[in-house]
């Protein structure tokens, strides 16, 4: 227990004298975040190279108590099975912070450190009541840090909010692993904890250093190893909920960042203004209070977590993590998202299968069309399809032939005409009350006969013409 104090106190001085001397460093280099007045809400150029600090402290922070006390040798073993991956995630955001990457480039190093951990026996042999080192373990794994990394990449975006929220997570994983007797897991995770609380003397609001992508990235790898050597004993069916839950802030906050932008078809790397704390920001909150709110909600979580990984019954753990999840919609509610509302109204309310019908008969219609073998057969699918999208076809003239159609209602809500080459059109009218999809119709019945219409004029019987003698 003595170490323990020791690695904390210690960490966190370090944390506390090494944290403004690389904000001077990197500041008198022009190493800083410029602000844009849009995500970036700061009002001055800040160093963004706080991840050095954190990973300095971290580090020296054994090796200053471990002279000492000279007993932290038996109880290192994690730490240096996690020392050369989280060394390849902090080199990818030192070079991300002073020179900047690519997406990809980034994704690249993710995936290589993330290789380096299962190699070095990180594995999640624990999931869904799933045991063993089977092939799935790799690619789960790897997804999952992928996973940590991220979130605390992408929710790094308010003063103090990824490193309280890595505090909380730190410190929910050291209070698990002394509930479980895990001096290992202690010893790893203590150090982090005190790191993350100097660093944060500095970075909560107004910050006067940012951690980058150096700190958050080793942050979230951090947590992810530590999350599932959490859980490599777990005696529980739902094996890795209750590190879900402990890191279910950072995580939710990207999965509900892809959603959207798979919604709205933005490209996933694309940044925007729809994190978690822009939406509390959006509804009047102060920048400090947002955080603090979030702050509110991680210790929250870290109750549901704790509670989940003593729980050694299965039908308790279900109700737990039901009841999480149901935290987590309400909150959700709250922010407001209109892709998701939606969204689900779509699926819920019949959109999603009328949707699903247009399209199935628009595909229908595509293929009678290519099939047609005459203007007239033509006619007879333009006339059939029209009316499952609530339009009548007044009026047809196909590759040159004219075809009369139905006459339309008194009081049509409104007419249309797709213009065809060469003279050629089809008139409709809208029947009152009509389903949806009428645009997306006439859209695709444009495109269809602009295709098919040619090859009909090549098959038109050309007139005999009789010389007389």
């Amino acid at each position: 227990m003595n170490s323990l104090i020791w690695l904390a106190l210690t960490s966190f001085g370090l944390s506390l004298i090494l944290t403004p001397i690389m904000r001077d460093v990197f500041r008198s280099y022009g190493v800083v975040d410029e602000p844009d007045q849009g995500r970036k809400i700061h009002k001055y150029p800040i160093p963004r190279v706080g991840g050095i600090a954190v990973a300095l402290s971290y580090a020296a922070s054994f090796f200053i108590v471990d002279l000492r006390t000279g007993i932290l040798d038996e109880h290192l073993v994690l730490v240096w099975k996690v020392l050369p991956a989280a060394c390849a995630i902090f080199a990818v955001g030192v070079v991300d912070d002073l020179w900047g990457l690519r997406a990809w480039q980034k994704l690249v190093g993710q995936l290589i450190a993330a290789g380096i951990a299962c190699w070095s026996g990180v594995l999640a042999v624990d999931v869904v009541g799933l045991h063993g080192h089977a092939w799935w373990t790799i690619p789960v794994t790897i997804l999952w840090l992928l996973a940590c990394c991220n979130a605390f990449n992408l929710v790094d975006g308010m003063d103090g909010l990824a490193a309280g929220v890595g505090m909380f997570a730190t410190v929910t994983i050291f209070v698990a692993a002394l509930m479980e007797k895990n001096m290992a897991l202690a010893m790893a995770t203590v150090p982090l904890a005190g790191c993350l609380l100097g660093f944060l003397c500095y970075n909560f609001n107004p910050a006067t250093i940012f951690l980058g992508d150096s700190g958050s990235l080793l942050i979230g790898f951090l947590l992810g190893c530590y999350g599932i050597i959490w859980t490599q004993k777990s005696a529980t069916l739902l094996g890795m909920t209750a590190p879900l839950m402990a890191l279910s802030l950072p995580l939710l906050d990207v999965g509900l960042a892809i959603t959207r932008r798979f919604l709205r078809k933005q490209p996933i790397f694309t940044a925007d203004r729809g994190h978690i704390h822009h939406r509390l920001l959006d509804r009047g909150m102060s920048p400090k209070k947002a955080v603090v709110l979030l702050y509110g909600i991680c210790s929250i979580v870290a109750v549901f977590s704790l509670f989940e990984s003593v729980v050694h019954n299965n039908a308790i753990s279900s109700v737990i993590v039901l009841l999480f999840c149901a935290v987590a919609w309400i909150g959700i509610q709250y922010l407001g998202y209109a892709e998701f509302s939606l969204a689900g109204k779509m699926l819920f309310g019949g959109g999603f299968q009328r949707n699903l019908k247009a399209q199935l008969d628009l595909s229908t219609m595509q293929k009678l069309l290519t099939g047609a073998r005459t203007t007239a057969d033509c006619a007879r699918v333009v006339e059939q399809t029209s009316a499952q999208f609530g339009l009548i076809a007044t009026h047809m003239r196909i590759a040159g032939e004219d075809f009369a159609g139905q006459p339309g209602p008194a009081g049509a809500p409104w007419e249309a005409r797709v213009t065809l080459a060469d003279g050629d059109r089809i008139d409709f009218v809208r029947v009152p009350d009509s389903g949806t999809g009428a645009a997306l119709f006439l859209d695709s019945l444009s495109s269809s006969l602009t295709a098919r219409v040619p090859a009909l004029r090549k098959q038109r019987p050309r007139p005999t013409v009789t010389v007389a003698r």
